[in-house]
């Protein structure tokens, strides 16, 4: 295969709402490229649809310190209070960023930006739902990522579109280490490209992959993560997954938390509206992992739908057609194409899907990449978005904390990335870091095993949904594992039928399965160990929240003998200190 050599001052892997809003802020700047395994506008942030939150104070009385109650609260006071103080505070200018740059907003009959109610989301503390949600009707992820996209076209940064990466290089040895690039693979031709780089930022995306049922793309199967934990990076805190409670029965497809905040109803196959039972102040706006949990109760306790008792209802009928219309067209679209049912007479039915990661790839505030619980920076590497972990969710996010997320921290990572790399001297590599990554590709091609990749791949998405998905316990987590080491020892045996260069999926999908199969292992070990339930992370054998010994981040790690190490560090306190959650 053929190698290519650039040099850039910067490079972002990732052109999703984190890694564009990262590149707003070094174009112009530095040198930058932006490598991405899709062409931008089909980046997974298109894919969200609610709303991003600040406490704007449009349509009702909010404060930011409001807003970071209610995401400490909700991140089941896992969240780094420190890190939840900056998101809230500059959620406000991230907004108005977003209109500067055209971001087409809902409006009131004033003209400000209109907001809706979202899980979770209180004023004065918890006393009762409040409107904070920013919106583009149910497209919003999509408005974000078209107007972001349009803003980096607009500075002329350098776009390597459908380019894989599949190892990060590094400059030095121990303490002196820092990031000096990545290698990539061009889908186009099968060449490899070689970046150096002195800063790299990862914006790769979460692996919600690694489930059967979920809202995540196919091609979200935790990239960075992978590449940065098989060279030695921690992992922070991957056990906490959240199951979105609003999937399409069967499929896993989201339907925003929007609905319920324009006034959607959760119903049980009796026509009950089970959320009074379980959060009787803010009924179905209550935070995912409750809402998550109390549907798989429904079901578990024989009050499901269907034939087999399996999903319950998301009611709209009630709502003005009109409203369903102009505020949840895109959802009653989803409902139409792939149900068959309107959405305006006809209950919808749902279940929990997998949906977003809490943890990744740890982090500062600055987006500098930590390696150890001192939380040691790593010079030169960066990461922002789903893929990272700051951490600002903790044990559970709130709806639209995800698209504040990637633009607060995108432009802090991205602006302290410019600093770092105006004052450092450019890595010199020799030619033979490609070695490794060619390796892997050449192995891959090669092979004459019998396994195929797509077995693999369901097999781990069967188990990681049976076992370690919304409710866990030792017994189940256990199960799992059991399952993971039997397919990575099948996985060394695994081969590919197309042997070409060009778009060849087989050996990318191949490669992704690696990823897929450390993240697994990585989260239920960190599941296994941690003997308590908090937020998303749900023990039926440890029904309760142990903050005497588990108020703390968990880190994983690969040692020398490829065994999964796992390690802690103190959560970062402030004002509000830990309480029951009562919604």
């Amino acid at each position: 295969m053929n190698i290519h050599y650039h040099s850039y001052d910067a490079v972002i892997v990732g052109a999703g709402g984190a890694g564009l809003r990262a590149a707003l802020e070094t174009a112009g700047n530095v040198r930058t490229a932006v490598i991405t395994k899709l062409y931008p506008t089909r980046s997974h942030t298109g894919a969200a649809q609610g709303g991003m939150c600040a406490a704007l104070s449009n349509v009702e009385e909010d404060y930011w310190e409001w807003h970071a109650f209610d995401t400490v609260k909700g991140s089941d006071y896992l969240g780094d209070q420190d890190a939840i103080d900056i998101m809230c505070r500059e959620a406000i200018d991230a907004v108005i960023d977003l209109e500067h740059f055209g971001l087409p907003f809902s409006r009131t009959p004033e003209g400000k930006i209109d907001q809706r109610r979202f899980g979770g989301h209180t004023r004065n503390h918890g006393e009762a739902p409040v409107r904070r949600a920013c919106y583009a009707a149910d497209r919003t992820g999509h408005m974000i990522l078209q107007t972001l996209y349009q803003q980096c076209v607009a500075a002329d940064v350098n776009f390597f579109n459908e380019f894989q990466v599949f190892d990060v290089l590094f400059d030095g040895e121990g303490a002196s280490r820092r990031a000096a690039g990545v290698v990539a693979y061009e889908l186009a031709t099968g060449d490899l490209h070689v970046f150096t780089s002195k800063g790299v930022l990862f914006a790769t995306g979460g692996y919600g992959r690694i489930f059967q049922i979920t809202s995540n793309a196919h091609t979200l199967t935790g990239d960075g993560p992978g590449v940065l934990f098989h060279r030695g990076i921690p992992l922070e805190d991957m056990e906490f997954y959240q199951f979105h409670p609003t999937g399409i029965y069967g499929i896993g497809i989201l339907l925003t938390e929007g609905a319920r905040g324009e006034g959607g109803i959760l119903r049980n196959g009796l026509g009950e509206r089970f959320m009074e039972r379980v959060a009787p102040t803010v009924k179905d706006l209550a935070p995912r992992d409750m809402v998550a949990r109390a549907i798989h109760a429904e079901i578990k306790e024989g009050r499901g739908a269907g034939p087999d008792k399996d999903y319950v209802y998301l009611d709209l009928t009630h709502l003005p057609p009109e409203q369903i219309d102009a505020k949840l067209p895109d959802i009653s679209g989803f409902v139409r194409t792939y149900l068959g049912l309107e959405p305006k007479t006809d209950p919808i039915p749902i279940q929990p899907t997998a949906h977003y990661a809490m943890g990744g790839i740890p982090t500062n505030v600055h987006g500098e990449v930590v390696i150890d619980a001192n939380n040691t920076v790593l010079p030169g590497l960066y990461a922002a978005g789903e893929c990272a972990c700051v951490s600002v969710h903790g044990a559970n996010r709130l709806g639209t904390n995800s698209l504040l997320d990637i633009n607060v921290f995108g432009r802090r990572g991205g602006r302290a990335m410019v600093e770092y790399v105006q004052q450092v001297d450019h890595p010199d590599l020799p030619r033979s870091v490609v070695d490794p990554t060619r390796e892997r590709i050449d192995a891959m091609m090669h092979s004459s095993g019998t396994e195929k990749v797509g077995t693999i791949r369901s097999e781990l998405q069967v188990a990681m949904m049976r076992d370690a998905s919304v409710v866990r316990t030792g017994e189940s987590l256990q199960e799992a594992l059991r399952v993971i080491h039997e397919l990575r020892d099948r996985y060394e045996k695994v081969t590919i039928d197309d042997k070409g260069s060009i778009f060849n999926y087989d050996l990318t999908e191949a490669l992704e399965l690696g990823s897929l199969l450390d993240i697994a292992e990585v989260l239920v070990l960190g599941a296994d160990a941690r003997k308590e339930s908090r937020g998303a992370h749900w023990r039926d054998d440890y029904p309760t929240r142990d903050d005497a010994n588990w108020m703390k981040h968990t880190l994983a790690y690969r040692d020398e003998s490829g065994a999964i190490a796992l390690d802690y560090k103190p959560v970062v306190q402030g004002r509000y200190e830990p309480m029951e959650r009562k919604y």
